[in-house]
């Protein structure tokens, strides 16, 4: 998955599919994010329930493949969190939508899956289909900012850094995607809104999103924003190796660690290539909103 060789990931998913015990399928002895929930069985012309097991992002992510497998099926259920129901409204192919309660989960349908393991099932790449296109009203009191996000989620600390390694794009106007209070220079001190539609207005209005990898990566790339990854030494495999683009989002670009814990190496390379964007920017007597426009250019190099 690494290298990007899908074709040899399916085969060894499949060995380890069919080696399987199918009693564990959906262990509720297991924590939900260690589950696996397709067992194999044909889906075409099925009732299909897709659960949502992992991350908000996670689901962002892979839910490109919703209206692919509904041609499939006779109907399809999403089972996601409470939080992304008014966004994944909007998606097509989606019979229903119901939220995932951590205790008391929906029963099983015909055809079970969980949403990250509709890669495997339908054999379809990332680049083989478009990303989620979320179409959602920008917030006019930030358009043409910068978002930042500088904090994951605790169970992976490796990928946060700390607020002040950001603190040099505050000369530009600036917002935080962060719920909580921050002492940056931003136009929102109070922190973003803990609401995923208050979020996401915020997002789709910004020039640049500066993230390291959590849900707000998936967000901005779901919304075709301009977006700059912050991405640990040792990646997850959906980032893979050896890349500054991603077949998932056409509109963000990968800075990594180039060494374990490295990350003010990668905070030098965006700090200079933002301002070299900006001082072209300048150079050409451009409005204020379009130095960060500008580092569209540097994305699609």
């Amino acid at each position: 998955m690494l290298r990007g060789d899908y074709l040899e990931a399916w085969r060894i998913n499949a060995l380890v599919m069919a080696a399987r015990d199918p009693a564990s399928r959906d262990d509720p002895r297991l924590p939900y994010h260690l589950r696996w929930v397709w067992d194999g069985r044909p889906f075409q012309g099925r009732r299909i329930l897709v659960r949502c097991y992992h991350g908000l992002g996670d689901t962002l992510q892979f839910a490109r493949y919703l209206p692919v497998l509904r041609s499939f099926a006779v109907s399809l259920t999403v089972e996601a969190q409470p939080e992304l129901l008014p966004i994944l409204s909007s998606v097509a192919g989606i019979d229903r939508l119901i939220p995932f309660v951590h205790d008391a989960p929906a029963p099983h349908s015909e055809c079970d899956m969980e949403i990250m393991e509709l890669p495997f099932a339908l054999k379809l790449t990332p680049d083989a289909i478009p990303p989620l296109r979320l179409s959602i009203r920008s917030t006019p009191a930030f358009e043409g900012a910068i978002g930042l996000c500088w904090e994951a989620g605790n169970w992976d600390p490796g990928r946060s850094i700390p607020s002040n390694f950001l603190e040099p794009f505050t000369t530009w106007p600036c917002i935080t995607l962060q719920t909580c209070p921050t002492e940056l220079n931003v136009l929102n001190r109070q922190g973003c809104p803990r609401d995923m539609v208050a979020t996401a207005s915020l997002v789709a209005g910004l020039d640049l999103v500066i993230t390291v990898d959590t849900m707000i990566a998936h967000l901005a790339g779901a919304q075709n924003r301009l977006t700059w990854l912050l991405l640990k030494h040792q990646p997850d495999w959906r980032w893979m190796a050896g890349r500054s683009d991603s077949p998932w989002y056409p509109s963000l670009r990968i800075y990594r660690q180039p060494a374990p814990g490295d990350w003010p190496a990668v905070i030098t390379q965006i700090t200079e290539e933002f301002a070299a964007a900006r001082s072209r920017s300048f150079e050409g007597g451009q409005p204020a909103r379009a130095s960060a426009a500008a580092c569209g250019q540097i994305t699609r190099r």
